[in-house]
């Protein structure tokens, strides 16, 4: 797709999603929503991910060496798809291109689609639950959270945010073998 064409492809969802962007970005206005928005972003950075990564091996042992390698990996590729499909598509983030829409933390690159921190918390939340399911009552609600503060931040639109987990829900199915 070139990148006239998926620009006017995202104008075109721009002014679709403009409404929930908006809606939601509010939420900066609230001190303790922002806060605890801007908090999970941070830390699905990958503060939370790489310690997340560190720690399954001395918790499991060789299975948590596996699953850590597993999300090593496909981090790593995560990383490479989601910057070439940023460089090519190019949209831009809402806050510079949707009236009223504020950026609630500065951003760590330039584009918006898709959601880097999404499509890592939902692969990284994939291969751990798959490998120890217990975990699952912290890293989903987490992930989801990730997820959410991405457009609350004003810093993603939905459709970047389901594109990043749809990406990171296939990079883990590969990783697993699935």
């Amino acid at each position: 797709m070139s990148a006239t064409r998926a620009q006017r492809m995202f104008a075109r969802f721009d002014a679709a999603e403009h409404s929930v962007c908006l809606r939601l970005n509010r939420g900066c206005g609230v001190p303790s929503i922002h806060r605890l928005f801007s908090i999970v972003s941070r830390l699905g950075d990958g503060v939370f991910w790489y310690t997340l990564l560190v720690l399954l091996p001395f918790l499991y042992g060789a299975s948590g060496r596996e699953a850590a390698l597993e999300m090593a990996v496909a981090g790593v590729a995560g990383v490479m798809l989601y910057k070439a499909l940023k460089n090519r598509l190019v949209r831009e983030r809402p806050y510079v291109s949707l009236h009223g829409v504020s950026a609630g933390l500065a951003p760590l690159d330039r584009y918006s689609f898709p959601s880097g921190h999404t499509l890592h918390a939902v692969c990284f939340t994939t291969i751990a639950v798959a490998h120890f399911p217990g975990l699952a009552w912290g890293l989903v609600p987490f992930a989801a959270l990730v997820a959410a503060s991405r457009v609350v931040l004003g810093l993603h639109y939905p459709t970047d945010v389901a594109a990043g987990a749809t990406l990171g829900a296939g990079l883990a199915a590969i990783a697993l073998g699935v």
